[in-house]
């Protein structure tokens, strides 16, 4: 498939429906961090699909609950990329990643993904042992097992960044080489960069790969990046191509105060991305 080079300015799209949740919590967080996008960009988000209560079952039945908005969701991206545009897209959960990655792999062949979480969700149906959707997010539009939805990205186009909690399956994917790894250390920025190589990135953002603490997460993995990491990452990606930025996972929780958790904080962390993401509109 031919790589545009046409560019217009981002579209942000809110991904509202559920996906694998197992509450509610994620659903509303998205249309928070949706409502910053729009705010800071200035342009009014596209919704797509609307929320529904938590199922809290296996992978196939969430899965199959899904499938509408996920499809329609895959539909919006193919819009985005064949109008020449940049996504910038609010997820409830990493599951909504099945739709979303085959359509970046198909029209961005050239681009690495960036998988920032604690996890690597590189299970599949036949070796998951909680039987999450949401741990099988990332192995679907690898081709490790058919999801209906698609595929096409590249194991040589994945970078996990961050992952911390990771199961002896895949574990054994990074172990072979298969994957890359950047964990969380000294020099994660550097590290980084070297694995990038100079190659356009689309940035998958799972709020747990943060410590916990910083923002509310359904699950919580100590060891993770500080906002400070994640801006001086930021500000080094944003030196490549930025093809697109998804965020998921982040709850409407309370504060100590008793007030829902700004995501302010966490997109001031991602600003640089967001800054050149909206070049291309400042430029039109």
């Amino acid at each position: 498939m031919a790589i545009s080079t046409t560019t217009k300015p981002p579209v942000i799209t809110h991904f509202a429906a559920r996906a694998g949740d197992h509450n509610d919590r994620a659903m509303q967080g998205s249309g928070m961090i949706a409502a910053e996008l729009a705010s800071r960009l200035k342009v009014a988000p596209v919704v797509v699909g609307s929320p529904e209560p938590a199922l809290r079952t296996n992978w196939d039945d969430e899965l199959a609950a899904a499938q509408p908005a996920l499809l329609a969701m895959a539909e919006q991206y193919e819009r985005i990329f064949r109008d020449g545009g940049t996504p910038i897209t609010a997820l409830s959960r990493c599951a909504v990643a099945l739709a979303t990655l085959p359509v970046v792999a198909g029209h961005r062949p050239d681009a690495v993904v960036i998988w920032f979480d604690a996890h690597a969700d590189l299970n599949t149906p036949q070796n998951t042992t909680t039987g999450y959707l949401g741990g099988l997010a990332l192995s679907g539009p690898l081709g490790m097992w058919h999801t209906g939805i698609g595929d096409g990205l590249r194991t040589e186009n994945v970078i996990l960044c961050g992952a911390r909690d990771i199961d002896p399956p895949e574990q054994s994917l990074i172990d072979d080489g298969v994957i890359t790894l950047v964990g969380v250390g000294p020099d994660i920025t550097t590290r980084l960069q070297t694995a990038i190589a100079g190659r356009p990135v689309y940035v998958h953002l799972d709020c747990d790969v943060l410590d916990p603490g910083i923002v509310p997460t359904d699950y919580i993995v100590p060891g993770g990046l500080t906002l400070n990491d994640l801006e001086s990452i930021a500000d080094m990606i944003a030196q490549h191509e930025v093809v697109g930025v998804e965020v998921g996972e982040f709850e409407a929780g309370e504060s100590p105060t008793g007030d829902l958790v700004d995501p302010g904080p966490l997109i001031d962390a991602l600003q640089p991305l967001l800054d050149k993401a909206g070049v291309a509109a400042a430029e039109r």
